[in-house]
Protein backbone atom coordinates (compact mmCIF):
# COMPACT_ATOMS: atom_id res chain seq x y z
CA UNK A 1 0.00 0.00 0.00
CA UNK A 2 1.20 3.39 -1.31
CA UNK A 3 1.70 5.61 1.79
CA UNK A 4 2.15 9.69 2.74
CA UNK A 5 2.76 11.67 6.25
CA UNK A 6 1.60 14.71 6.90
CA UNK A 7 3.00 17.51 9.09
CA UNK A 8 0.94 19.02 11.47
CA UNK A 9 1.59 21.42 14.50
CA UNK A 10 0.49 23.08 17.35
CA UNK A 11 -1.33 27.05 16.01
CA UNK A 12 -3.67 27.50 19.35
CA UNK A 13 -0.90 26.25 21.89
CA UNK A 14 -3.25 25.15 25.05
CA UNK A 15 -6.17 23.52 22.60
CA UNK A 16 -4.04 21.99 19.81
CA UNK A 17 -1.65 21.08 22.64
CA UNK A 18 -4.61 19.31 25.25
CA UNK A 19 -5.79 17.49 21.88
CA UNK A 20 -2.53 14.49 22.30
CA UNK A 21 -1.46 15.85 25.97
CA UNK A 22 -4.44 16.81 28.11
CA UNK A 23 -2.47 17.19 30.90
CA UNK A 24 0.34 19.63 29.51
CA UNK A 25 -2.47 21.26 27.85
CA UNK A 26 -4.22 22.10 30.64
CA UNK A 27 -0.92 22.65 33.29
CA UNK A 28 1.22 25.27 31.23
CA UNK A 29 0.32 28.48 29.85
CA UNK A 30 0.47 29.82 26.10
CA UNK A 31 4.00 31.05 26.68
CA UNK A 32 5.14 28.21 28.93
CA UNK A 33 4.31 25.86 25.31
CA UNK A 34 5.95 28.35 23.15
CA UNK A 35 9.71 28.01 25.57
CA UNK A 36 8.83 24.50 26.01
CA UNK A 37 8.39 23.18 22.40
CA UNK A 38 12.07 24.86 21.53
CA UNK A 39 13.30 21.68 23.07
CA UNK A 40 10.77 19.23 22.85
CA UNK A 41 11.24 16.59 20.04
CA UNK A 42 8.47 15.62 16.64
CA UNK A 43 5.62 14.01 17.58
CA UNK A 44 4.12 10.86 15.85
CA UNK A 45 0.47 11.71 16.39
CA UNK A 46 -1.51 9.02 14.21
CA UNK A 47 -2.01 6.73 11.64
CA UNK A 48 -4.49 7.36 9.13
CA UNK A 49 -6.68 4.55 7.19
CA UNK A 50 -9.23 3.37 5.30
CA UNK A 51 -8.68 5.91 2.05
CA UNK A 52 -10.02 4.33 -0.88
CA UNK A 53 -9.70 6.35 -4.76
CA UNK A 54 -13.27 6.51 -5.88
CA UNK A 55 -11.75 6.41 -9.49
CA UNK A 56 -9.30 2.94 -9.05
CA UNK A 57 -10.33 1.76 -5.81
CA UNK A 58 -6.44 2.02 -4.75
CA UNK A 59 -5.89 2.90 -0.80
CA UNK A 60 -2.88 4.16 0.95
CA UNK A 61 -2.50 4.69 4.76
CA UNK A 62 -0.83 7.60 5.87
CA UNK A 63 0.95 9.22 9.44
CA UNK A 64 -0.08 12.53 11.29
CA UNK A 65 3.19 13.39 12.94
CA UNK A 66 4.01 16.98 14.70
CA UNK A 67 6.51 19.66 14.37
CA UNK A 68 6.26 21.25 18.24
CA UNK A 69 6.64 24.55 17.57
CA UNK A 70 3.93 27.32 17.64
CA UNK A 71 3.91 30.01 14.98
CA UNK A 72 4.88 32.71 17.37
CA UNK A 73 7.79 30.77 18.44
CA UNK A 74 8.68 29.54 14.33
CA UNK A 75 9.01 33.48 14.27
CA UNK A 76 11.17 34.17 16.69
CA UNK A 77 13.82 31.49 16.02
CA UNK A 78 16.39 31.36 13.66
CA UNK A 79 15.46 30.37 9.96
CA UNK A 80 17.96 27.64 10.71
CA UNK A 81 17.01 26.71 13.41
CA UNK A 82 13.06 26.46 12.48
CA UNK A 83 14.31 24.73 9.16
CA UNK A 84 16.49 22.49 11.36
CA UNK A 85 13.19 21.02 13.71
CA UNK A 86 10.83 20.71 10.32
CA UNK A 87 13.76 18.79 8.82
CA UNK A 88 14.13 16.68 11.92
CA UNK A 89 10.17 15.87 11.50
CA UNK A 90 10.29 15.02 8.02
CA UNK A 91 12.94 12.23 8.94
CA UNK A 92 10.40 10.47 10.93
CA UNK A 93 8.13 10.08 8.16
CA UNK A 94 10.97 8.73 6.09
CA UNK A 95 11.41 6.28 9.04
CA UNK A 96 7.85 5.32 9.15
CA UNK A 97 7.80 4.44 5.20
CA UNK A 98 5.79 7.62 3.80
CA UNK A 99 6.49 8.33 -0.12
CA UNK A 100 5.45 11.53 0.04
CA UNK A 101 5.66 14.59 3.07
CA UNK A 102 3.08 17.23 3.41
CA UNK A 103 3.82 20.51 5.10
CA UNK A 104 0.65 21.98 7.02
CA UNK A 105 0.49 25.15 7.93
CA UNK A 106 2.87 27.28 9.16
CA UNK A 107 5.44 24.51 7.97
CA UNK A 108 4.75 25.43 4.76
CA UNK A 109 5.37 28.99 4.75
CA UNK A 110 8.38 29.76 6.97
CA UNK A 111 11.81 30.64 4.70
CA UNK A 112 11.28 29.66 0.90
CA UNK A 113 8.12 27.37 1.72
CA UNK A 114 9.64 24.03 1.20
CA UNK A 115 12.18 24.12 -0.76
CA UNK A 116 15.22 23.94 1.68
CA UNK A 117 13.16 21.30 3.48
CA UNK A 118 12.98 19.47 0.32
CA UNK A 119 16.31 19.41 -0.75
CA UNK A 120 17.57 18.13 2.84
CA UNK A 121 14.92 15.20 2.92
CA UNK A 122 14.73 11.73 0.79
CA UNK A 123 11.06 11.58 0.61
CA UNK A 124 9.23 14.09 -1.75
CA UNK A 125 7.64 17.44 -0.45
CA UNK A 126 4.46 19.55 -0.76
CA UNK A 127 2.94 22.11 0.90
CA UNK A 128 -0.41 21.79 -0.39
CA UNK A 129 -0.74 25.35 -1.23
CA UNK A 130 -1.93 24.35 -5.10
CA UNK A 131 -5.15 22.56 -3.91
CA UNK A 132 -5.82 25.01 -1.01
CA UNK A 133 -6.13 27.80 -4.02
CA UNK A 134 -8.69 25.41 -5.72
CA UNK A 135 -11.07 25.11 -2.21
CA UNK A 136 -10.61 28.42 -1.33
CA UNK A 137 -12.53 29.97 -4.78
CA UNK A 138 -14.69 27.33 -4.79
CA UNK A 139 -16.04 27.77 -1.07
CA UNK A 140 -16.00 31.42 -2.03
CA UNK A 141 -18.18 31.00 -5.17
CA UNK A 142 -20.60 28.45 -3.45
CA UNK A 143 -20.94 31.20 -0.66
CA UNK A 144 -21.70 33.74 -2.88
CA UNK A 145 -24.53 31.43 -4.57
CA UNK A 146 -26.35 30.61 -1.27
CA UNK A 147 -25.96 34.65 -0.20
CA UNK A 148 -27.82 35.62 -3.27
CA UNK A 149 -24.28 37.42 -4.55
CA UNK A 150 -24.21 37.24 -7.88
CA UNK A 151 -20.74 36.70 -9.11
CA UNK A 152 -20.63 39.18 -12.17
CA UNK A 153 -21.94 42.25 -10.97
CA UNK A 154 -19.76 41.13 -7.10
CA UNK A 155 -16.56 43.37 -5.76
CA UNK A 156 -14.33 40.80 -4.10
CA UNK A 157 -11.22 41.61 -2.35
CA UNK A 158 -7.73 39.17 -1.86
CA UNK A 159 -6.28 40.01 1.09
CA UNK A 160 -2.48 38.77 1.54
CA UNK A 161 -2.82 39.10 -2.57
CA UNK A 162 0.94 38.80 -3.00
CA UNK A 163 1.68 35.60 -1.33
CA UNK A 164 1.90 32.47 -2.53
CA UNK A 165 -1.58 31.25 -2.49
CA UNK A 166 -2.80 35.20 -2.63
CA UNK A 167 -1.61 35.63 -5.95
CA UNK A 168 -3.55 32.54 -7.73
CA UNK A 169 -6.50 33.01 -5.74
CA UNK A 170 -6.56 36.69 -7.26
CA UNK A 171 -5.84 35.26 -10.77
CA UNK A 172 -8.98 32.35 -10.48
CA UNK A 173 -11.56 35.52 -8.97
CA UNK A 174 -10.53 37.85 -11.90
CA UNK A 175 -12.48 35.31 -14.09
CA UNK A 176 -15.13 35.54 -12.16
CA UNK A 177 -16.05 39.18 -10.63
CA UNK A 178 -16.54 42.75 -11.75
CA UNK A 179 -14.18 44.43 -9.19
CA UNK A 180 -11.26 42.92 -7.68
CA UNK A 181 -9.23 44.58 -4.96
CA UNK A 182 -5.44 43.04 -4.64
CA UNK A 183 -4.47 44.04 -0.90
CA UNK A 184 -1.12 43.62 0.34
CA UNK A 185 1.67 45.62 2.60
CA UNK A 186 3.71 46.43 -0.32
CA UNK A 187 2.09 48.78 -3.16
CA UNK A 188 5.41 47.62 -5.91
CA UNK A 189 4.57 44.35 -5.21
CA UNK A 190 0.47 44.62 -6.09
CA UNK A 191 1.35 46.91 -9.02
CA UNK A 192 3.32 43.95 -10.01
CA UNK A 193 0.76 41.66 -9.67
CA UNK A 194 -1.96 43.95 -11.33
CA UNK A 195 0.06 43.82 -14.54
CA UNK A 196 0.72 40.47 -14.61
CA UNK A 197 -2.89 39.57 -14.16
CA UNK A 198 -3.76 41.94 -16.81
CA UNK A 199 -1.07 40.64 -19.65
CA UNK A 200 -2.19 37.28 -18.85
CA UNK A 201 -5.71 37.69 -19.42
CA UNK A 202 -5.50 39.60 -22.34
CA UNK A 203 -2.96 37.18 -23.78
CA UNK A 204 -4.89 34.10 -22.70
CA UNK A 205 -7.94 34.87 -22.94
CA UNK A 206 -8.36 37.41 -25.38
CA UNK A 207 -12.21 39.31 -25.51
CA UNK A 208 -13.24 37.97 -22.43
CA UNK A 209 -14.18 40.26 -19.08
CA UNK A 210 -12.14 40.62 -16.59
CA UNK A 211 -12.21 41.92 -13.07
CA UNK A 212 -11.04 45.45 -13.27
CA UNK A 213 -7.96 45.48 -10.31
CA UNK A 214 -7.47 47.63 -8.22
CA UNK A 215 -4.48 47.89 -5.81
CA UNK A 216 -4.22 49.14 -1.94
CA UNK A 217 -2.52 49.12 0.88
CA UNK A 218 -5.26 50.05 3.25
CA UNK A 219 -7.69 47.97 4.96
CA UNK A 220 -10.57 49.99 5.45
CA UNK A 221 -10.90 49.58 1.08
CA UNK A 222 -12.86 46.44 2.50
CA UNK A 223 -16.17 47.89 3.27
CA UNK A 224 -16.58 48.20 -0.83
CA UNK A 225 -16.19 44.15 -1.42
CA UNK A 226 -19.03 41.76 -0.94
CA UNK A 227 -16.79 38.57 -1.42
CA UNK A 228 -13.36 38.69 0.89
CA UNK A 229 -10.71 36.41 0.54
CA UNK A 230 -7.74 36.32 2.84
CA UNK A 231 -4.46 34.38 3.00
CA UNK A 232 -1.89 36.04 4.48
CA UNK A 233 0.58 34.94 7.13
CA UNK A 234 0.13 37.26 9.73
CA UNK A 235 0.35 36.11 13.82
CA UNK A 236 -2.59 38.43 14.77
CA UNK A 237 -5.94 39.05 13.21
CA UNK A 238 -5.75 41.78 10.26
CA UNK A 239 -9.72 41.85 9.46
CA UNK A 240 -11.94 43.81 11.47
CA UNK A 241 -15.81 44.16 12.07
CA UNK A 242 -15.62 47.92 11.18
CA UNK A 243 -14.11 47.03 7.68
CA UNK A 244 -17.46 45.25 6.20
CA UNK A 245 -20.29 45.81 4.58
CA UNK A 246 -23.57 43.71 5.61
CA UNK A 247 -24.32 40.89 3.56
CA UNK A 248 -20.31 40.20 2.61
CA UNK A 249 -18.78 36.89 2.66
CA UNK A 250 -15.06 36.41 4.08
CA UNK A 251 -13.42 33.06 2.97
CA UNK A 252 -10.42 32.93 5.96
CA UNK A 253 -7.80 30.18 4.65
CA UNK A 254 -5.15 31.81 6.83
CA UNK A 255 -3.77 29.81 9.77
CA UNK A 256 -3.35 31.52 12.24
CA UNK A 257 -6.84 33.15 11.24
CA UNK A 258 -6.81 36.66 9.88
CA UNK A 259 -10.60 37.51 10.87
CA UNK A 260 -10.68 38.37 13.97
CA UNK A 261 -13.38 36.72 16.54
CA UNK A 262 -15.07 40.04 17.12
CA UNK A 263 -16.49 39.98 14.04
CA UNK A 264 -18.22 36.72 14.50
CA UNK A 265 -19.12 38.41 17.85
CA UNK A 266 -20.09 41.62 16.50
CA UNK A 267 -21.19 41.26 13.18
CA UNK A 268 -24.29 38.62 12.58
CA UNK A 269 -24.56 39.69 9.09
CA UNK A 270 -21.54 38.90 7.80
CA UNK A 271 -20.57 34.97 6.85
CA UNK A 272 -17.43 34.14 7.88
CA UNK A 273 -16.30 30.80 6.25
CA UNK A 274 -13.21 28.81 6.95
CA UNK A 275 -11.54 27.98 3.66
CA UNK A 276 -10.17 24.24 2.60
CA UNK A 277 -12.21 21.87 4.26
CA UNK A 278 -12.89 19.10 2.13
CA UNK A 279 -14.31 15.56 2.06
CA UNK A 280 -12.00 12.41 1.90
CA UNK A 281 -12.90 9.75 -0.31
CA UNK A 282 -13.55 6.20 1.10
CA UNK A 283 -14.06 5.31 5.27
CA UNK A 284 -11.21 7.44 6.16
CA UNK A 285 -10.24 7.38 10.43
CA UNK A 286 -7.17 9.82 10.98
CA UNK A 287 -7.33 8.35 15.09
CA UNK A 288 -7.14 12.00 15.88
CA UNK A 289 -9.03 14.86 16.48
CA UNK A 290 -7.52 18.08 14.44
CA UNK A 291 -11.11 19.74 14.85
CA UNK A 292 -12.57 18.79 11.94
CA UNK A 293 -16.11 16.56 11.57
CA UNK A 294 -14.96 12.69 10.92
CA UNK A 295 -14.08 12.29 6.97
CA UNK A 296 -13.01 15.80 6.86
CA UNK A 297 -9.29 17.34 6.19
CA UNK A 298 -7.69 20.59 5.14
CA UNK A 299 -7.38 20.98 1.64
CA UNK A 300 -3.45 20.97 2.14
CA UNK A 301 -3.45 17.99 3.43
CA UNK A 302 -5.98 16.14 1.12
CA UNK A 303 -3.12 17.41 -1.91
CA UNK A 304 -1.10 14.96 0.03
CA UNK A 305 -3.14 12.36 0.25
CA UNK A 306 -4.46 12.72 -3.49
CA UNK A 307 -1.13 12.55 -4.88
CA UNK A 308 -0.39 9.69 -3.20
CA UNK A 309 -3.80 8.42 -4.74
CA UNK A 310 -2.12 9.36 -7.66
CA UNK A 311 1.15 7.56 -7.56
CA UNK A 312 2.34 11.15 -7.95
CA UNK A 313 5.72 10.74 -5.69
CA UNK A 314 7.43 14.05 -6.50
CA UNK A 315 8.11 17.27 -5.05
CA UNK A 316 4.79 19.24 -5.94
CA UNK A 317 4.22 22.21 -4.49
CA UNK A 318 6.63 24.17 -3.71
CA UNK A 319 8.62 27.91 -3.53
CA UNK A 320 6.69 31.28 -3.13
CA UNK A 321 5.63 30.92 -6.95
CA UNK A 322 2.75 28.73 -7.61
CA UNK A 323 1.44 28.18 -11.45
CA UNK A 324 -2.39 28.16 -11.86
CA UNK A 325 -1.63 25.27 -14.55
CA UNK A 326 -0.24 23.21 -11.42
CA UNK A 327 -3.09 24.95 -9.15
CA UNK A 328 -5.88 23.54 -12.18
CA UNK A 329 -3.78 20.27 -12.57
CA UNK A 330 -4.08 19.04 -8.89
CA UNK A 331 -7.70 20.25 -8.69
CA UNK A 332 -8.61 17.71 -11.16
CA UNK A 333 -6.68 14.93 -9.72
CA UNK A 334 -8.18 15.53 -6.55
CA UNK A 335 -11.84 15.67 -8.76
CA UNK A 336 -10.90 12.18 -9.89
CA UNK A 337 -10.43 10.86 -6.99
CA UNK A 338 -13.24 12.01 -4.99
CA UNK A 339 -12.46 14.96 -2.78
CA UNK A 340 -14.87 17.93 -3.10
CA UNK A 341 -15.49 20.65 -1.25
CA UNK A 342 -17.43 20.45 1.99
CA UNK A 343 -19.65 22.56 3.01
CA UNK A 344 -18.62 25.36 5.49
CA UNK A 345 -17.21 25.45 8.97
CA UNK A 346 -16.11 28.85 10.67
CA UNK A 347 -14.49 29.19 14.21
CA UNK A 348 -14.41 25.17 14.69
CA UNK A 349 -18.23 24.48 14.29
CA UNK A 350 -20.54 23.86 11.27
CA UNK A 351 -22.36 26.71 9.23
CA UNK A 352 -25.71 25.13 8.64
CA UNK A 353 -28.08 26.48 5.84
CA UNK A 354 -30.42 27.72 8.63
CA UNK A 355 -27.61 30.27 9.70
CA UNK A 356 -27.05 31.63 6.77
CA UNK A 357 -30.92 32.66 5.89
CA UNK A 358 -30.40 34.25 9.05
CA UNK A 359 -27.05 36.10 7.97
CA UNK A 360 -28.98 36.66 5.03
CA UNK A 361 -32.01 38.50 7.30
CA UNK A 362 -29.99 40.35 9.40
CA UNK A 363 -28.35 41.28 6.13
CA UNK A 364 -31.03 42.90 4.81
CA UNK A 365 -32.49 44.21 8.41
CA UNK A 366 -29.39 45.97 8.46
CA UNK A 367 -28.61 47.26 5.05
CA UNK A 368 -32.84 48.53 5.29
CA UNK A 369 -31.34 50.16 8.48
CA UNK A 370 -28.48 52.49 6.51
CA UNK A 371 -30.62 53.62 3.67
Amino acid sequence: MDTFAFIIHPIDPKRDVSRKFPLLGRLLSERQIDFFSTFFPPVFISEIEGIRSEATGREVKGWFIACPYTPRRMLELPERTVYRKIIQTGRMAEKLGAQILGLGAFTSVVGDAGITIAKALDVPVTTGDSYTVIVAVEAIREAARLMDIPLRGATAAVVGATGAIGQVCADLLADDVERLYLIGRRQEKLEELRDRLSVRARTLRPGSAQAELIVSTRMDVLAEAQLILTVTSALHDVIRPEFLQPGSVICDVARPRDVSAMVAASRDDILVIDGGMVDVPGPVDFHFNFGFPPGKAYACMAETIALALDGRFEDYTLGKRITRERVEEIGSMAKKHGFRLSGFRSFEREVTLQQIEMVRRNARRATAAHT
